[in-house]
């Protein structure tokens, strides 16, 4: 069973490497294959080939339910229900909404943003919306979170907004008998009122209903630097807890009534399974508790019908099971993370002779997973917690013994006794603020996680049979060879460019601007993107995680165009998330907390033989778009000029005073390529070979104007745009520029082209 799930996986996997998906002509084929292996029993290979067939159909099907091009931008009046617990800040509301009557053909679920709703928005309310839609759509960048794949995955076929007029009518609500999600915003909202606002509060509601978003995100990086994540969240592991915790409670109680009419363990195992599948739905069925059922379920039924099973077959039946349902969990951080962390767990108990003390078992098990997992963890965050297995010891018989259970009795009885819910849940607080005492000490000390750049996929295939040979039983001969196959791990250096060239990056980062530029021993940043709520920005979802993969251990010079939210947004989150050696921006009074240095026209410095001169501001200009600093860049490439959001009176003054001195082969397009810059002049001026343009998919604003487009195709300047094309990158290649756009290089079958 195990060789034939890794085979179905591999399936899975191939498909998801697809660009496009193949037609029915493959499928046929594939599909007669199949037939024949089958008939050959080749059973390994025809797992295989069952994976790419169930992978493609699923797929398939996914696309099938999104919007038309054709609908989107309009007005289109829908009926239906709330899904999920909806996630509000101070501006807007997001919730997942389930189509159940539409004036279009669109598809069953959306995600809407409702800005300044007039009202709480609840799971499983009705309602009736004129809404906007769009195609999925998100930025697409190095190191990124594809926002395109995370709605694929959860089958949210378009987005949009709620349109104010005419006004959204409510048409009644759920009853909670017949939706989950009912019951967790009703658990959510007496939460709520019975801790009012306790320190906790967040973190409770994480550990009863899966609900992460009162967690703020500076509890997000403590836990990421301890490596306690994995506990803030209802993991399998919860999951397993209670239906043990059930199961021995039942065990005892039933034994005691002496009703032997059934046997006590038969019925504590089913009643073992009923409350995992409570618990697991109460986080949303993820796939670490979807994962955990299934196990669970195996393991109870084995109980039941007095069977014997292994461990690893239990575990690939749980595989095998969660991959027919959702053939896209292969997609999900979590789904790899969550199954290898059984993996591992099983690999150093199971099986293995002699018997230790619970206590050291647990140190086995944290120093597993802590190690096991580091290969995986610097793949996909570039991070690893050092501190992890220490912090682990302490957290996970505080969290996962003391804080779930007394919580659940707690959400069990607080509709029935407020009172003696608060007695459970003042229990709960109180060791959770201590944990929280503790947790925040070990993050803030110097060595608790080392960053890395992001290692190759050969660096891995080393690494992992390097942590099977670490973690075999003693007396496996050679294990210190784990240590050498480790290295290509740690040893994994990014390819820097050579003296004189630069790597540049314009990121991906919707309506605003931000851009890296690379030198062989230099980074700078110009600008920081967005800022959308207190706790998400560009800098946090896009700046840092790019500098991560990347390799970069500090930003040289940090520059600042000038204030306003689409460029400085980020800015804070980069300057506490990463070393900054130099500020320079044209609004230091917006930053003044770090030691901000004004942007002014003549300001120079060189890196590894490249030029870098501030050409403006020099003179005070009424607009502050038009204040913005401006750089250039001298490469042996080619020049490359960054403008942010100049306008025609900038755009004068700088044709004015530097004339020829403009020309640039690359031109990063002024104030997003608005109709109010990007003047005929300048740019004849400039006359770029290439003008790169970050603005976002359907902006309101309409940037780029056709009229600019027009301009720069007049000059013959091609010109590529941050919303079609992703991030776009410039790089080296044979002493001139290789401009690569990463929605054409690195896009999958799922994403918007």
């Amino acid at each position: 069973m195990i060789l034939s799930a890794l085979s179905f996986l591999a399936g899975l996997l191939f498909v998801q490497q697809f660009s496009e998906l193949p037609g029915n002509q493959w499928l046929l084929f594939v599909a007669v294959s199949a037939g024949i292996m089958a008939w050959l029993r080749y059973w390994r290979w025809l797992f295989f080939t069952t994976g790419l067939i169930w992978a493609v159909i699923f797929a398939m099907s996914r696309l099938a339910d999104r919007l038309p091009e054709s609908l989107e931008g309009i007005d289109i009046p829908i009926t239906g229900v709330i899904v999920g617990l909806p996630e509000q800040d101070e501006r807007r509301t997001r919730f997942d909404f389930m189509v159940i009557k539409s004036a279009q053909k669109i598809p069953l679920k959306i995600r809407l943003t409702w800005y300044f709703p007039e009202q709480v928005i609840k799971a499983g309310q009705r309602w009736s919306f004129v809404v906007k839609l769009k195609r999925p759509h998100g930025g697409i960048n190095p190191g990124g979170f594809d926002y395109e794949r995370w709605l694929f995955s959860q089958n949210v076929g378009a987005t949009g907004y709620v349109r104010a007029n005419p006004k959204p009518e409510m048409l009644g609500r759920l009853s909670a008998w017949i939706s989950i999600g009912v019951w967790r915003q009703n658990i959510s909202d007496q939460l709520s009122l019975i801790l009012d606002a306790r320190p906790s509060l967040g973190l409770i509601k994480a550990l009863t209903i899966g609900d992460g978003s009162g967690i703020t995100q500076n509890q997000w990086d403590v836990f990421r630097k301890t490596g306690a994540t994995h506990l803030v969240v209802i993991s399998g592991s919860h999951v397993s807890l209670i239906a043990g915790l059930v199961y021995f409670l039942v065990l005892k109680f039933w034994a005691w009534t002496g009703v032997l009419r059934w046997s006590p363990q038969r019925v504590a195992a089913c009643v073992a399974i009923v409350s995992a599948i409570f618990y697991a739905a109460l986080a949303g069925f993820s796939v670490p508790t979807e994962r955990s059922v299934i196990m669970l379920v195996i393991i109870m039924a084995a109980i039941i019908l007095q069977r014997n099973i292994h461990p690893f077959n239990t575990l690939a039946v749980a595989l095998f099971a969660v991959l027919v349902f959702d053939p896209l969990s292969v997609l999900s951080v979590g789904f790899w993370l969550s199954f290898l962390a059984v993996a591992l767990i099983i690999y150093v108990i199971a099986g293995r002779l002699g018997k230790v003390s619970y206590f050291f078992e647990a140190i086995k098990i944290n120093w597993a997973t802590s190690v096991g997992l580091s290969p995986l963890l610097l793949l996909f965050f570039q991070q690893v917690s050092l501190i992890s297995p220490l912090a682990n010891f302490i957290a996970v018989p505080v969290i996962s013994l003391l804080a779930v259970p007394l919580a659940l009795v707690g959400v069990l009885v607080m509709f029935i006794s407020p009172f003696i819910a608060l007695k459970l849940f003042f229990i709960v607080d109180g060791a959770l603020q201590g944990l929280w005492w503790f947790l925040e000490r070990m993050a803030a000390l110097p060595f608790a996680t080392i960053t890395h750049a992001q290692p190759s996929l050969w660096a891995l295939v080393f690494a992992i049979p390097g942590v099977l040979l670490l973690l075999a039983p003693r007396g496996i001969p050679a294990r210190w060879l784990s240590l050498v196959m480790f290295l290509p791990l740690i040893f994994t250096e990014p390819k820097n460019p050579e003296p004189g060239n630069i790597n540049l990056t314009l990121l991906d980062v919707g309506q605003a601007l931000s851009l890296v530029v690379q030198t062989q021993n230099h980074w700078l940043v110009y600008d920081t993107g967005a800022k959308f709520s207190e706790e998400s920005d560009i800098g946090k979802s896009v700046l840092l995680p790019f500098l991560r993969q990347q390799g970069a251990e500090k930003v040289d010079k940090l520059i600042i165009s000038h204030g306003d939210n689409d460029h400085i947004g980020g800015a804070v989150s980069v300057l506490r998330g990463i070393t900054v050696e130099q500020l320079l921006t044209s609004a230091p009074e917006r930053l003044k907390d770090y030691a901000p240095i004004k942007c002014r026209a003549g300001q120079s410095w060189l890196w590894d033989d490249v030029r870098f001169t501030l050409l403006a501001p020099q003179q005070q200009f009424v607009s502050e778009n038009d204040n913005s600093c401006v750089l250039k860049i001298e490469a042996e490439q080619g020049t490359v000029l960054l403008t942010s959001d100049i306008e025609a009176s900038a755009e004068a003054w700088l044709v004015e005073t530097y004339g020829t001195d403009l020309k640039a082969k690359v031109l990063i397009a002024p104030h997003h390529g608005s109709k109010t810059s990007s003047t005929f002049d300048f740019i004849k001026a400039v006359q770029p070979e290439y003008a790169l343009i970050s603005a976002g998919y359907r902006n309101q604003f309409g940037h780029p104007h056709s009229d600019v487009l027009q301009r720069y195709e007049q000059i013959k300047a091609k010109w590529l745009n941050t919303a079609d094309k992703g991030a776009i990158t410039l790089s080296t290649k044979d002493g001139s520029w290789l401009i690569q756009a990463m929605r054409e290089t690195e896009s999958k079958y799922w994403n918007n082209k």
